[in-house]
Order: C-alpha cells, then structure tokens, then sequence
C-alpha cells in the first residue's frame, strides 16, 4: 500500500475569498482517501503565471481554474497540460473558449429548450482592413434592423453574442431604441433577442458537477442583492426542472460549473443565459449562498482526484442528438432523458455515494471554518477590494452575518 498525494491547483484572477475557504477546508478535512490499494491525500497550491515548456510534465493532477477565459498565457498552459499529461481542469478552456452564448443558443435551441427567439446581428463597424472591405462590399446585404424589430415584437434585447459581465446590454422598446443602441454597438457581433416579457420569476440555477442550487435572482437590484435570501419560490417539481436544464447544458458543452438563467412566463421557464462558465463565486454576490458553493467546489475537485476521472470532452453530442430526433416528444419527457445522460456523465450515483463515505465530516468542519476568524479574514479581504473605505465595515458586516445566517440554519451539521 502507497501513500499518493493528488495535487490540486488553483488558477485565479481577481479571486480573494472562496480560495482562501478552500484552501482552509480542505487542509482541516485532513483526508487520506483508500482508492484500491493505495492511500490518497490531497495538497492545494495556487497556479503561477510562467514561462513553461510544453513537454515539462504538469505538477497538478486537478485544476480549478478561473481566468483561462480572459487571459491567453494561462489558457493556453492548461489547454497544454490537457493534452499532454491528462491534467483535469474545471472548467475546459475549449469550451469556454469555443462555445459562447451564439453557440449554447443554437445547441439548446436544436435539444428543444424554449430559448428566446434570437437573431444574429451583423458589427455596426468594423476595422477597414483591404480583405474585409472587398468581402463585405461583395457580399454583405444592406438591411434593415427597424424591420426585424417589428417582425421579432418589442420588447427586445440587443446584446454581445458572447456576452460577459452584461456589458452592451440594452433593453429595447421601440424601433427608435433599437436604432440608438445599436448606433453604438461599434464592432460587436450582436444578438437581437426577444424579451421574455412579463416574467414572473427570474432563476438562476449554479451547476458544480452533479450539484445544483436554484437561487432567485433579481437583476434590478444591487451586485450584493441579486442574489435573493428567498425561499419556497418554486415547487419540487420546477425545481428538478431547473436542475435538469444545467445540468443537460453543462454536460453537453463539457463544463463542470457553471450557472443558468432563466425566466418564468405562463409557467415556462424560458433559459436567457447559459454559457456563464465562471459564474459569481465571491462572498460579495453570494452572501448566504457562498459556504454551499465552497463546499460544492470541495466535494467535486476531490472526488475528481481522488478517483482520477478523466474530462468529459465538448462535441461528444450524439447521445443528446439522439434523443432530440426521436419524434412526438414533449419537451418535459425529452429533458428527463436529456438529464439521465447528463448525470450518468457526471457520475452522479458514484459521487454521492463517494461523498457519504469520504466527504461524510464536511460539514462539520464546515461549519466550524465559517465561525472563526481566518473566514471573516477571507471575507474582509474581498470586501476591502471592492469597496470603498468608508463601506467596507458595514458590508464586511454584511456578508459576516449572511454566513453566520447559514450556520444557525442550512450549514448546521445534523
């Protein structure tokens, strides 16, 4: 029998607070984890920016990663450590990379989601290079966006078709908005989509693995404040709903996290916003919600170490393509067989059961790690980067007690 140490990494950005919990969480955990005739413990270290060479084996055996979607050297390390020494990493650069929301519509829009009606915008510029003046000036057709305004039906949405952060999103009610705010889209390729309007419910649905939590959000509110306290917003049965429709989206694009919106009209949930690869994970967003998404990130990075699964790669479509062309059925009976191939791929049955006897005293120390004084450390750190001065005890405050929240009610251990 060996002792093996599974080495997890991670690659981060402007993050502050849920690596500081991970890292604390996973170290009180203490794990030693029997896989066959070995003994598995776990060591987390951030991932450096470097120079590399491609045929230097990867240190890491898992990676969490958080900025290959904005910054190419990182990126393009993982996408080589993948490749060469079968690195796991959450989430997969070429998906991020490949499959932005232009194309997470058109796929789920073929499975048979009841994704708005949208359109593909032409740039209203573009960069004057002498190949794309002779294309555009031979094939490009003039057109006229007020007329497809009228067609689609006002309200509408002109947005970036990759979105991001929601910038260059504007909310349109007339022809004349229409024409304004795409005056001023400058070289972005636009989406023009129909509002789902009026909505009585607006979700979001985060997806780590096979774990899902559905979250009423609203947009109209405060960073601090979309993401609502509320509960019993939906039944049991919407609820299953949601968590069907992240988890089909992120098994069929290859993500292992991820989060989807999505609105309620007429009893239809109608998914907006799907390709949200690295979703919110600050304290400063999630509040309350934030020790079920460190905890959440804790269970799937370790069962994926400590069981050396290996990347469920993007194109692998056909087991959903196949459903989708089976004829006369309802989209509720197609999602439920969507959702059996999603949770098969993320080892849904294995990973509970992996849980319960490995993972069984997370939430105790949990728990624990969210009353001490290194948490509110964590939480104060972000707060401290994103507010001002004069703010930063009052919402350091804020977020402290929405934890503590969590700890009198959901996190207390049974």
């Amino acid at each position: 029998m060996a002792t093996i140490t599974r080495r997890i990494g991670l690659s981060l950005g402007a993050d502050i607070c849920w690596p500081i919990c991970y890292e604390e969480i996973v170290r009180r955990l203490d794990l030693e984890v029997p896989v066959k005739r070995d003994r598995i413990r776990f060591d987390v270290n951030r991932v450096t920016i470097e120079p590399f060479a491609l045929a230097r084996p990867s240190p890491y055996d898992v990676v969490l990663d958080r900025v290959t979607h904005w910054y190419g050297t990182s990126r393009e390390w993982i996408k080589k450590a993948i490749l060469m020494d079968d690195l796991y990493v959450l989430n997969n650069p070429w998906a991020i990379q490949a499959m932005e929301k232009h194309t997470t519509y058109a796929a789920m829009t073929r499975l048979g989601f009841p994704v708005p009606e949208t359109w593909l915008i032409p740039p209203k510029d573009y960069e004057r290079t002498a190949d794309l003046e002779v294309t555009l000036k031979r094939y490009a057709q003039l057109f006229d966006l007020g007329a497809i305004g009228r067609e689609m039906g006002f309200p509408l949405f002109l947005k970036p078709y990759d979105g991001g952060a929601w910038v260059g999103v504007t909310r349109v009610d007339n022809e004349e908005e229409l024409l304004r705010a795409y005056d001023g889209s400058g070289r972005r390729v636009m989406h023009l989509q129909k509002a789902i309007h009026p909505f009585d419910l607006f979700v979001r649905c985060i997806g780590i693995g096979p774990q899902t939590r559905v979250i009423r959000y609203d947009a109209d509110a405060p960073l601090h404040a979309r993401y609502t306290r509320e509960t019993g917003f939906v039944t049991p049965e919407e609820s299953r709903h949601l968590e069907d429709m992240t988890l089909v989206i992120n098994t069929f694009f290859g993500w292992d996290f991820n989060s989807c919106e999505a609105l309620r009209k007429d009893g239809v949930f109608h998914p907006i916003d799907f390709a949200n690869a690295c979703p919110d994970s600050q304290v400063t967003s999630l509040h309350v919600h934030f020790p079920w998404l460190v905890k959440s990130k804790v269970r799937w990075s370790i069962y994926v170490a400590a069981t050396g699964r290996k990347m469920n790669r993007p194109g692998d479509w056909e087991p959903y393509l196949r459903i989708a062309r089976k004829p006369g059925m309802a989209f509720p009976e197609r999602l439920g067989a969507y959702a059996a191939v999603a949770r098969k791929r993320l080892e849904a049955d294995r990973f509970e059961e992996f849980c319960g006897k490995h993972l069984k005293h997370l939430d105790e120390v949990a728990w624990e790690f969210f009353g001490t004084d290194r948490a509110k450390e964590a939480v104060r750190l972000k707060v401290e980067a994103l507010y001002p001065e004069h703010e930063i005890d009052a919402f350091t405050e804020r977020f402290w007690l929405a934890i503590q929240d969590w700890r009198d009610g959901e996190g207390k251990p049974a």
